[in-house]
């Protein structure tokens, strides 16, 4: 079986890869029958060098490999018929923009395996970029605090190596007595909490949270049915809202009041109440000024994000009275740290971090007859140019009658 890591193509230029030189010999050395060819590519973070240095070949031309893996999506043109590919191909929420690649991967007769589609049975993912996203998120949130307030002056994590340096300007700063309010359990929210809990800011409990005065900065972390409520008052249920969260509104802004800085890491399922809207904002009360939206839900539950955000430009300011978008530190204004790509930051680290999951999770599937049926429900597209039928919903998409 001969894997091949794809050049990524796409702009702007992403230097991730799903296997570092060194993860893999680990393929290699737990999968002898595995071989691994890397296409050349000029902007990857690990050069062309290090994977000869690892025995590593690389070629310009990898179409000898049957599988190749990629982390965002490959162009129309550069696609290889009759292959199984894996990246982001972000198609399964029907997303308009990425129709035309789903019809030409379909008509080469690709077999495509979404990372997002990667799954234990129960459907919660196995592998993905969540916590590197939720710590450079956290990280950009407080860089965008002590810019706005003079405070003090972190670098941008694109020009510093790796997490490890990251930490170390983390290291030079003092926060100041602020409550900062976290939402989600996923990868990314751990990954948010990582940089809180690095900074040793205090973790308390809800109920302090919402009734309590500090003279230090802490955080509280909140999962959905905190800042969910029903309806119709009875108690709610976590398995009842992810099923169906038709029967509960919004409690968030209990903790809007009492917040100065909102770290959005959670997943916001379709159908499930805002967390706060535009008229929220403008309620007297309303006190956060600082939001990191990790998640990044344009015009979604997070009324102050309104369009992504870049890597070179990552802040802006929300204006409640108008609307509309600001200077990130005009008074009065929301700042909103909304990068969309947050992972690319730290493509080192990310890349490393992913190969992990990816060995450990996939690579199996190959050399096990797919005993766990991982590769059987990640599968997208079949080698006869239809959809797998998991994801049959995807046929008016493609359609374009959607």
């Amino acid at each position: 079986m001969t894997f091949a890591l794809i050049k990524e193509r796409k702009n702007p230029p992403d230097r991730r890869v799903v296997f570092s030189p060194e993860m893999c010999q680990e393929v290699i050395k737990e999968y002898p029958d595995a071989r691994i060819i890397s296409e050349t590519s000029d902007i990857r973070i690990f050069k062309d060098e290090a994977y000869r240095k690892a025995d590593i070949e690389v070629q310009e031309d990898i179409s000898e490999a049957e599988v190749l893996l990629g982390v965002k999506e490959v162009p129309v043109e550069a696609l290889i018929p009759n292959k199984k590919y894996f990246f982001f191909s972000h198609t399964i929420k029907k997303q308009p923009y990425n129709r035309e690649l789903l019809q030409a991967i379909l008509q080469n007769k690709i077999e495509l395996y979404d990372h997002e589609t990667i799954t234990k049975e129960n459907g919660s993912r196995l592998i993905g970029f969540g916590r590197y996203a939720g710590l450079v998120g956290a990280y950009n949130g407080f860089r965008a605090l002590g810019l706005r307030d003079k405070l003090f002056n972190l670098e941008k994590v694109d020009v510093l190596p790796d997490l490890d340096a990251v930490k170390n300007e983390l290291d030079k700063i003092e926060v100041p007595t602020i409550k900062i309010v976290l939402t989600g359990s996923g990868k990314v929210a751990y990954g948010a909490k990582e940089i809180l809990d690095y900074l040793e800011i205090k973790k308390v409990t809800v109920t302090d949270y919402l009734t309590k005065d500090f003279d230090e900065p802490v955080y509280c972390m909140i999962d959905v049915l905190d800042y969910n409520k029903r309806i119709d008052g009875l108690p709610g249920d976590k398995h009842e809202f992810y099923n169906d969260p038709s029967g509960y509104e919004s409690d968030f802004m209990r903790f809007a009041t009492v917040s100065d800085f909102f770290i959005a890491g959670h997943f916001h399922g379709e159908g499930a109440p805002y967390l706060y809207t535009r008229e929220d904002v403008r309620h007297p009360h309303f006190n956060i000024n600082l939001v990191a939206d990790v998640s990044c839900d344009i015009d979604g539950p997070v009324a102050s994000t309104i369009r992504p955000s870049t890597i070179k430009d990552p802040f802006y300011g929300y204006d409640p009275i108008t609307e509309k978008e600001t200077f990130y530190d005009i008074p009065g204004s929301i700042t909103v740290m909304a990068v969309d790509n947050l992972p690319c930051e730290l493509p080192k680290n990310a890349s490393e971090g992913f190969g992990e999951m990816f060995l450990k999770s996939v690579i199996p599937a190959f050399f096990n007859n797919d005993k766990d049926g991982i590769l059987a429900r990640a599968k997208m597209t079949t080698n006869d140019g239809k959809l797998a039928e998991n994801f049959s919903y995807l046929q008016d998409y493609i359609d374009g009658k959607d």
